[in-house]
């Protein structure tokens, strides 16, 4: 059913926006990935699972979670509640789980989505999920103009894995050790954001409207 459903969304989304994607070959086959990400819209976790065979699970604010049908469907696709701002360590416990079950894990290091298309700091969590799991990290860029309409240009990258055993991370590393592992993270995320450097949005809106 996930197998179906993703080829139904990708389909309605290409007809939508006019969607690319770059660094394909950098994913993963197998699962219990993270594959962290800059956020900019609530469409982002849909764009993320397009290339990706494996199923993901994703944090989404508990305010979503009400008992009702979209609840069910956010469930179905891999959603757990996570309370903002309140530093619930049990969630640490529930990506372990994700991962260790061999479903992938999508993560927006920034914490929240980004208003103007610029990259934020980010914070530790992934970095901690990862020193948590020893699971391999896929970073990921979603690139588009100031918001999405119809027929939007969307670039999607995935960047070269980042190795758990080449960063030498472990479940009893320092916060300094988890805290380097995060600049590394954010690092490669924000390199895939700006390699054509700082996206020109009025540029990408023209090209969006000539390829309409």
């Amino acid at each position: 059913m996930y197998t179906i459903l993703r080829y139904v969304v990708t389909f309605l989304f290409k007809i939508a926006f006019n969607i690319k994607f770059e660094g394909v070959e950098n994913i993963p086959q197998q699962g219990g990935v993270i594959f962290a990400c800059n956020h900019r819209s609530y469409a982002d976790p849909i764009m993320m699972a397009f290339k990706v065979k494996k199923p993901f699970s994703y944090m989404a604010k508990s305010e979503l979670f009400k008992g009702n049908a979209f609840e069910k469907l956010i469930r179905f696709f891999g959603a757990f509640p996570v309370e903002r701002g309140k530093g619930d360590l049990t969630i640490v416990d529930t990506c372990v789980d994700v991962l260790k079950s061999g479903r992938n894990l999508a993560i927006f290091p920034e914490g929240t989505r980004s208003k103007n298309g610029k990259l934020g700091r980010g914070k530790t969590g992934v970095a901690l999920i990862a020193s948590q799991t020893g699971a391999d990290v896929v970073p990921m860029a979603i690139v588009y103009g100031e918001r999405l309409k119809f027929r939007t240009k969307i670039i999607v990258r995935y960047g070269k894995v980042i190795r758990a055993q080449d960063l030498q991370i472990t479940s009893t590393s320092s916060l300094k050790e988890v805290r380097v592992l995060k600049k590394t993270i954010m690092g490669a995320i924000e390199e895939l954001l700006y390699k054509d450097g700082m996206p020109d949005f009025d540029k990408m809106e023209m090209e969006s409207k000539a390829d309409a």
